[in-house]
């Protein structure tokens, strides 16, 4: 049985109140959350307000905005915060919160301000049952926490792909454990004294031949396991093993030097333009309809960069016609492009995984000789600091292509690149294959929020809800 609804100003099923002042230099170290006008802006030693609780940004473009903390937190006096919900679920009235259009109360001029006493009279369907409004939030709830936890695996992903960067091509451990695993093999190599025509450094010691121990070196560096795991590994994943100890063989054994200091031998010191093809973008005429209305090819600025939660980009807030297309000299850049915003800020990563045109804020890296989009990517996030400090401007920083392309690299063999590229490749599919998912999910999420919330569908059914959902989705 459907639970009864009933239509009600929103004063009668919480309470607004103002938030409170935490000037940056009071704030210490906790994991108390403070949540402003636009959700958590930091971490504080106690809380002001217990959980759970809801925020609304009160003020800015960011008035509106409704925030959800299920622990006790710190409401900034940017945002009006609820923890007296009337006997409703807290879940619930934050859903319907988010479905409201704050802007209809703006009381501000110059900036957008809220004013709870206007907000108070506006009327809204809440379900009589708080185990209705339960299983309504709990719906939703699924939704936003399988989005989360693909989000944190994303995250994960990106710090094993940083990781293995780093410990390859930055910090060059294989190649120093093959270094130092050299020093060793000869230091318990067997020697000669007066008193014996032999004897040996270690007699319990057994060892392969150099090359050998050398690459059993960089294997334990490259995987992270200890000797008895590669034996093990060798006897149950032997094809696993092998292409260890294929990637093993690729590092060198020796440093030599450069003008960016020692680096692994037989590897090159180039400019990163002379790796890869580096181009800039254009916006045409927003005048113009012909170059925008029905377009159907994806066109970014850093905009959307600025919204992504994982390095891969999916889709585009907007797309220009081929008529658009055309007046955009580096045309449309194919999938694999490395994007990375060239201003207003300098250094928004994000692999394309769409064909994609840009606009005049990026710069667009193409992979077509040694290095591959993969590792360019994380080549371009360890350096970030330096492609910073290569930034001019007066108004904001700005870094040209000029100034990117005369960067120094390191750049491996192609071998190498490929091996890594497999690994890191690898990474980023997941990372797509998540983003992707909850791309839907999101749809899924956004279609049913205002049914769900106004009633016109029910939670009796969930798996047929969000079939409907899908479908109404397009998804």
């Amino acid at each position: 049985m459907m639970s009864e609804w009933t239509t009600i100003p929103l004063g009668k099923v919480l309470t607004l109140q103002r938030g409170h002042d935490l000037p940056a230099q009071d704030r210490l170290s906790g994991d108390v959350p403070i949540l402003g006008s636009s959700g958590i802006t930091g971490y504080h030693n106690k809380a002001k307000a217990p959980g759970p609780g809801v925020t609304v940004g009160r003020s800015g473009n960011s008035m509106g905005e409704v925030s959800y903390s299920d622990k006790d937190f710190w409401p900034l006096n940017t945002a009006l915060y609820i923890t007296d919900f009337k006997g409703n679920d807290p879940k619930f009235l934050y859903y319907l919160l988010k479905t409201i259009n704050f802007d209809q109360f703006n009381s501000g001029s110059a900036q957008k301000s809220l004013n709870r006493n206007a907000v108070y009279p506006f009327e809204v369907k809440v379900p009589s049952s708080l185990s209705e409004q339960r299983r309504i939030s709990s719906v939703l709830s699924s939704l936003e926490d399988k989005i989360e936890i693909n989000h944190q695996i994303n995250q994960t992903l990106e710090q094993i792909a940083q990781a293995i960067f780093r410990s390859w091509f930055v910090d060059f451990e294989p190649v120093k454990a093959k270094i130092a695993a050299r020093q060793r093999w000869h230091a318990l190599q067997p020697v000669a004294e007066p008193a014996s025509p032999v004897c040996y450094a270690d007699d319990e010691v057994s060892l392969p031949d150099l090359e050998t121990y050398m690459n059993l070196a960089a294997m334990r560096a490259i995987s992270g396991k200890d000797e008895a795991q590669l034996t093990q590994m060798q006897a149950e994943q032997p094809e696993e093993y092998a292409e260890l100890l294929a990637t093993a063989e690729l590092f060198p054994s020796a440093m030599q030097d450069s003008e960016l200091g020692e680096i692994p031998e037989g590897w090159e010191v180039k400019m990163i333009g002379d790796a890869v093809t580096v181009v800039g973008g254009g916006t045409p005429s927003t005048k113009e309809p012909l170059f925008w209305d029905g377009g159907k090819i994806h066109w970014t600025s850093p905009k959307d960069l600025s919204n992504l939660t994982d390095k891969v980009l999916i889709d585009t807030e907007r797309r220009v016609t081929q008529a658009g297309l055309s007046k955009i000299s580096s045309g449309l850049l194919p999938v694999g492009t490395v994007l990375m915003s060239s201003r207003a800020p300098v250094g928004y990563l994000a692999l394309a995984k769409i064909p994609v045109a840009v606009n005049q804020g990026y710069i667009a890296i193409k992979c077509e000789t040694v290095v591959t989009p993969e590792w360019v990517l994380q080549w371009c996030s360890s350096n970030m600091d330096e492609i910073k400090s290569r930034a001019g401007g007066t108004t904001f920083a700005e870094i040209s292509k000029k100034s990117f392309k005369i960067i120094p690299a390191v750049i491996p063999s192609k071998e190498l690149v490929s091996a890594s590229t497999k690994l890191l490749s690898g990474i980023y599919m997941s990372v797509e294959n998540n983003v992707r998912e909850s791309t839907t999910l999101s749809l899924i999420r956004d279609t049913l929020l205002p049914k769900l919330l106004s009633g016109e569908v029910s939670v009796t059914g969930p798996a047929a809800q969000i079939a409907e959902a899908e479908e109404a989705a397009d998804v």
